[in-house]
């Protein structure tokens, strides 16, 4: 499981929350997004969903409540979004701010979970590892080339195309 815990103000609106999980999973805010949250649907305006620019102080969250973030509703990513607790906010600190985490943000686009679970297995795959060896070597080899002025043979540059992880990058 990816997660992170992220510490917002209350005055935050969800469509500026929307804007922190995006940030936080390393995406650029492209696709469509709404939020659940008591058989609500708040988000992209395009979804005819209600729109986002409610504070989260005005949504009279308990700790302990749970709601849905959707993103890129083609090759979706569900998140689950918990309120921990309130704490006073400390006026010399900016926020938000991330407190703690895990896991690796899948790249946007990837085709969901699905998309992303079948990337890793073709990143994790031994022949991945040999491909992305040979082409480490030849950048190091590249760079040390330039570095000291020496020419560079263009049967190299073809041995390591032939040997590139395409099969990594595959969809």
């Amino acid at each position: 499981m990816i997660w992170r815990r992220v510490q917002v103000p209350a005055s935050l609106t969800l469509r500026e929350l929307h804007g922190v999980i995006q940030v936080a999973m390393g995406w650029e805010g492209i696709h469509l997004f709404q939020f659940m949250l008591r058989a609500r649907r708040l988000g992209s305006l395009e979804l005819a969903a209600r729109s986002p620019d409610v504070p989260l102080s005005e949504l009279r969250l308990r700790v302990g409540t749970r709601f849905r973030y959707e993103y890129d509703l083609n090759g979706p990513w569900e998140h689950e979004v918990r309120l921990e607790g309130r704490h006073e906010a400390d006026p010399g600190s900016s926020y938000p701010i991330c407190l703690d985490g895990d896991g690796f943000c899948p790249p946007e686009d990837c085709g969901g979970v699905p998309g992303f679970l079948a990337r890793r297995e073709a990143w994790t795959a031994p022949e991945t590892s040999r491909d992305f060896a040979v082409l480490a070597d030849f950048v190091d080899q590249l760079a040390l080339k330039r570095s000291t002025g020496t020419s560079i043979d263009a049967e190299e540059v073809d041995q390591v195309r032939e040997a590139e992880p395409r099969r990594a990058c595959a969809e």
